[in-house]
């Protein structure tokens, strides 16, 4: 039996996993231990990546080419805009973090590095590299989620339960499924070549994932 393309790619990237785990800001979810202010930090961070986020999705209802495909990609994007932001503000409040500042959040420059990249995939390239692209976000986190809720709920941090059961839930299984099963069927007969054009976006992307823990963990601003 032919090995899937998503399979080979999780193989291509699992020394990232692990490390993702391994992370200090990751970690410090999990035990609890993690200071507040740089989860505030990401909290904003992540929010304005959501932004970006939200328009490659955008992005995908262009580039598909039949209707299932564009209803996938239009489905994922209103709920970026009309749910998940929403649920991230009135997360977000529960650290002190109003609308306004979330909404006057400038991207960090590793932030900004990733979503552009990103972006510009998404308007030069195909809606295959733009899955490429999505596909590390959204395993990571299931990944994260999955491992942080197997070694139990933080007592001594009840703020970050609700971020491990989020990323642990069926919905984001769901989800990294559909992504998973769209890249296969994106990847079916393609050549060697193009095969090589894929993974170098998901690589390129996965490491993105593990930097935006970095900036998060350290808080990254621009040096003037």
């Amino acid at each position: 039996m032919q090995e899937k393309f998503t399979d080979y790619l999780l193989r291509s990237g699992k020394e990232y996993w692990e490390r993702y785990l391994q992370h200090p800001f990751v970690q410090g979810i999990g035990d609890g231990t993690l200071d507040t202010a740089s989860f505030r930090y990401y909290m904003c961070q992540d929010y304005v990546y959501l932004i970006d986020y939200a328009k490659l999705y955008a992005y995908g209802v262009i580039k598909a080419r039949d209707l299932h495909t564009m209803e996938l990609f239009s489905t994922v994007t209103e709920g970026l805009l009309h749910t998940e932001m929403e649920l991230h503000r009135q997360y977000a409040a529960r650290f002190g973090i109003t609308r306004e500042e979330l909404e006057q959040t400038e991207p960090a420059p590793m932030n900004l590095a990733y979503t552009k990249y990103m972006l510009s995939v998404a308007q030069t390239g195909s809606l295959a590299e733009l899955v490429a692209c999505l596909l590390p976000c959204i395993w990571g986190y299931a990944h994260i989620g999955k491992r942080l809720a197997e070694a139990g709920l933080p007592e001594s941090q009840p703020l970050y339960h609700d971020w491990i059961r989020m990323y642990a839930s069926e919905e984001m299984d769901e989800m990294a499924s559909q992504m998973a099963s769209l890249m296969d069927e994106l990847a079916a007969g393609i050549s060697v070549a193009e095969r090589k054009v894929l993974e170098k976006h998901f690589i390129i992307t996965t490491k993105f994932e593990y930097m935006f823990w970095e900036m998060a963990y350290h808080q990254q601003v621009w040096p003037i």
